[in-house]
């Protein structure tokens, strides 16, 4: 049976880490960089000096996955009990459950760092991660149009939330 393991990211993560994140720069509508993230932003936006917000590292049978991570909504003090989710998981990982596990698995985490809110802002037109979230119970709170630019046309976002 395969095993879906999760560990706090490490300094010797990150390299990899960040492969897997500039291949969605360079190839999708995931992220919004339009230029690949240097080790020292990538850091930056892993590695959070606060003990609430974790990157965790997802392998599958011993091999690196993507990672998960909540991170803060927003830096006001009244967002403190709301966390926004990331997840990126190397190409070809969509469709094995990972992705639903990550989600179970940095949901738990949240609770016990007082969590109430969790969010998550996807590409409108990232459909896997949409059924992802919405599939863990996750439900559209907001649209917003033509807010990003890339490779030529806008792009829409949407916010999705469960209250955990």
């Amino acid at each position: 049976m395969s095993a879906i393991m999760f560990k706090t990211i490490e300094a010797l993560d990150i390299p990899a880490l960040m492969d897997i994140y500039n291949h969605f720069v360079m190839n999708s509508t995931a992220s919004f960089h339009t230029e690949p993230v240097t080790i020292s932003e990538f850091t930056e936006s892993v590695i959070h000096p606060n003990s609430r917000f974790q990157t965790f590292v997802i392998t599958l049978d011993g091999e690196l996955q993507g990672y998960v991570q909540v991170m803060p909504h927003k830096k006001k003090q009244a967002y403190a009990t709301t966390g926004e989710v990331t997840i990126y998981l190397q190409p070809g990982c969509v469709g094995k459950g990972i992705g639903s596990a990550a989600i179970q698995f940095i949901e738990t985490f949240a609770k016990e760092q007082d969590f109430h809110s969790l969010i998550s802002t996807i590409c409108a037109d990232n459909t896997p991660s949409i059924h992802m979230f919405s599939k863990n119970g996750y439900t559209q709170c907001a649209h917003f149009r033509e807010v990003g630019f890339k490779w030529g046309k806008f792009l829409d976002i949407v916010t999705y939330q469960k209250i955990i």
